[in-house]
């Protein structure tokens, strides 16, 4: 098995507990009886615990080890998987999510995320890494799709069996998935470590401004996906229209398999339309949809438009994980994703903290602000990139042959 297959299969196990517990968690806050401000402070605990330990990633981790890094991530993963199965209490649980292993999304998902792109892209052909990312993001959805969808199934087994623990005990799940994650994480080998001189986090050189520039950008993208994270959604979906958690898990489960054709299609559309026409006009519309959710007048129109977001909205994923490994040298790569993936993730906290705020407003606010942040990126994303050429050259000691796209300095 070689080191790709085995980030995959790592990546899977993790995706299949994050769509549980994502599913799980907002059933079980909304069973508690929390008040929004409560919820909210609770789901940015988890998303600031994914910022700290991103940027402790970025600092340490190709100094520590990649694979060690990997497997601590992995073991933190079962820590989550006890707390959170077994204790009630708000202050124990908002700790244990600042350890940053518990992500409320299956792709993106933090620290794990900023390793595995540069240990991928270290190993695939610069003109081969949009496929390859969208393949990567396409086993964690669709794996995720199936934690998503698994999370109904307490609800179902407690109509055979009423003495099923509570919904909160799931989480001991996490615990034999997470350990099985670090056997796989630690049976890399040696060739997914950094090269010594790649084990700088400031180690950007020329690409240093555009890197900062698109840092910026990631960060209004960011604030924006930090209103409306899953576990917000299966929260809103629950109190809207009182959906049960077997239909939720369903509607994740459709979710998820319309994102991992949207992922598949990214890397072709790319090849045809260029990375960053892909990433934009994918972008747009589907923030539309996202702000109109809100204003759908029953359950079957809001599924409708959350469906139809979710079939665009993750076409830019793919291709921006390609586009910023075809931007920089080899030796830059783990600084530029330690870079712009902690640019999103430190500004992803403040997303659910207002949410909860501004929700009492009303209840679809988040939506709104969401889905007119984003167009803001793609606006401004268009603007400031679109006229800024690819170059076609052979980079020395990138195990690719050509960098070939458009849109890279």
């Amino acid at each position: 098995m070689t080191d790709i297959s085995r980030i995959f299969l790592a990546q899977a196990l993790r995706a299949l507990a994050y769509g549980f517990g994502s599913v799980m968690l907002g059933l079980t806050l909304a069973g508690r009886g929390w008040s929004s401000t409560e919820v909210g402070a609770l789901l940015t605990a988890v998303v600031a615990g994914t910022a700290l330990m991103s940027v402790l990633i970025g600092m340490f981790g190709d100094r520590v080890g990649r694979r060690r890094a990997y497997a601590a991530l992995f073991f933190g993963l079962a820590l989550v998987g006890l707390t959170f199965g077994l204790a009630d209490s708000f202050w124990v649980l908002a700790a244990v999510a600042l350890t940053g292993t518990l992500s409320t999304e299956v792709v993106e998902s933090g620290p794990f995320t900023s390793l595995e792109q540069s240990m991928i892209a270290a190993s695939v052909p610069a003109a081969q890494r949009g496929r390859t990312f969208a393949s990567y993001n396409a086993v964690a959805t669709i794996v995720g799709s199936v934690g998503a969808l698994a999370a109904g199934g307490p609800s179902l087994l407690r109509d055979v069996w009423p003495n099923l623990p509570a919904d909160q005990r799931f989480f001991l799940a996490f615990i034999p998935v997470a350990l099985l994650g670090a056997v796989v994480a630690l049976s890399l080998s040696p060739a997914a470590e950094a090269d010594e001189k790649r084990t700088s986090f400031g180690g950007l050189g020329k690409s240093r401004p555009t890197v900062f520039r698109l840092a910026g950008l990631f960060m209004i993208d960011s604030l924006a996906g930090g209103f409306i994270i899953q576990s917000f959604i299966a929260y809103w979906f629950r109190i809207k229209f009182d959906v049960s958690p077997e239909a939720l898990g369903l509607l994740f489960f459709g979710v998820g398999i319309l994102q991992t054709g949207s992922f598949l299609a990214a890397g072709r559309l790319a090849e045809r339309f260029g990375l960053l026409n892909t990433m934009v006009f994918s972008h747009i519309p589907s923030n539309m949809l996202l702000a109109a959710i809100p204003l759908a007048p029953s359950l079957g129109v809001a599924v409708a438009l959350l469906l139809g977001r979710q079939s665009l909205s993750q076409m830019d994923v793919p291709t921006r994980q390609a586009y910023i490994a075809n931007l920089v040298e080899p030796e830059e790569r783990t600084a530029a994703a330690a870079y712009t993936n902690t640019a999103r993730y430190l500004v992803r906290p403040i997303g659910p903290a207002l949410g909860g705020v501004v929700q009492q407003i009303a209840l679809g606010v988040p939506f709104v602000l969401a889905g007119s942040l984003k167009i803001v990126y793609d606006l401004s994303l268009w603007a400031w990139f679109r006229r800024i050429p690819l170059g076609h050259e052979v980079l020395e000691g990138d195990p690719g042959d050509e960098m070939g796209d458009e849109n890279a300095p």
